[in-house]
């Protein structure tokens, strides 16, 4: 498959900036893959629409305020995003710094009386290895939350403010796994009162853990899909979560593509013990034509044009087989047509 295929044409009008007034009040695209039929409703309707009795999968990783401001010796300003431990529990963290070059050749930059930070190394991934020094926190997190903001995608064009605070985290997210820096964002548009539904209903729901990275917003910029580099992303599953996904009578539904990443890597080890946690890196790109071990409906939201993310989707609707980019394309059309809101702050798309 070529890059080239991927890209579809999204009005700027369609990127969302702002998420709905309230969670259950964006819309919901359904696909039917038994019937090739699409239908429209408001998010809220979704326990309406489920199969009865299914296992829901969701990601409870929370948000961390990734994007920390600094400044050179020369009184020049840095931003710096911290992306992931490089050697826990050192203080050495994988970032992205803007400006990257300018920082690195000063070497050093900080905040008075807060931290200062010195880059150890330049990767070829056109990240750094940065090291910090802590006057007052434990760790790079612990500073990043007291000082650091959400990094909102590049796409949301404004700075994140305090309404993003609440709504770029999902309902359920748990502070303690407080570990990514971008949100699960299918999982926004619940709201306590429909999972309680969803569970009245005879629905169990299942937690998983997912540190979502940069690399999942990453075009793809190798002329061939296949040739692009996955990034890879680590997750943790408890023991109840993994008997859940090892019983081949469940019938489950994936909130976003988080999940689906987590379970299909996983289903794809040997790891049999069911009695014991599961903490790996899933780095697996899943595209057309892929087969499903552990998802049988997903909930997502609408994607980037040349993603993985819209790979991934592709692949589900049609499992196995090669053609379900051009019915996704066909799916992204209507939704267009029809002023449906793209990207994290906008609307949902469930498939059953």
């Amino acid at each position: 498959m070529f890059t080239s295929e991927l890209q579809y044409d999204l009005p700027l009008g369609r990127i969302a900036q702002r998420p709905a007034e309230r969670r259950d009040q964006s819309r919901l695209l359904v696909f039917d893959r038994k019937s090739v039929k699409i239908a429209h409703y408001l998010f809220h309707e979704l326990p309406d629409l489920l199969p009865p009795h299914l296992s829901i999968l969701r990601n409870d990783v929370s948000v961390l305020k990734a994007r920390l401001h600094g400044e050179r010796s020369t009184g020049g300003k840095v931003e710096c995003l911290l992306l992931r431990p490089a050697n826990p529990p050192d203080t050495t963290w994988r970032c992205l710094l803007k400006p990257g070059g300018k920082t690195a050749k000063a070497v050093t930059f900080g905040l008075k009386d807060e931290y200062s930070a010195e880059v150890l190394e330049s990767l070829t991934s056109g990240e750094y290895l940065v090291k910090f020094d802590l006057p007052k926190d434990s760790d790079p997190r612990t500073l990043a939350q007291r000082l650091g903001s959400l990094p909102l995608p590049r796409y949301v064009r404004r700075p994140a403010d305090s309404t993003d605070e609440e709504r770029y985290q999902t309902v359920y997210a748990k502070s303690e796994n407080c570990s990514a820096v971008a949100a699960p964002t299918a999982g926004l548009h619940f709201t306590p009162e429909i999972l309680r539904k969803l569970q009245n209903d005879g629905h169990t729901i299942h937690d998983l853990t997912l540190s979502v990275g940069l690399g999942t917003f990453r075009p793809i910029e190798t002329e061939k899909v296949e040739d692009h580099p996955m990034h890879a992303e680590e997750y943790f599953l408890d023991p109840t979560t993994k008997s859940v996904l090892r019983d081949p009578s469940r019938n489950r539904l994936a909130i976003g593509t988080t999940c689906v990443r987590t379970i299909e890597h996983y289903l794809a080890t040997d790891d049999s013990d069911i009695k014991s946690p599961t903490r790996a890196e899933a780095q697996l790109f899943i595209r057309p034509p892929f087969s499903f071990l552990g998802v049988d409906h997903l909930l997502t939201n609408f994607h980037l044009p040349g993603s993985t993310l819209l790979c991934l989707v592709a692949a589900f609707l049609s499992p196995g087989k090669p053609n379900g980019l051009p019915m996704l394309k066909k799916i992204y059309a209507e939704a267009i047509a029809k002023d449906y809101r793209f990207f994290s702050y906008g609307d949902a798309m469930l498939i059953l």
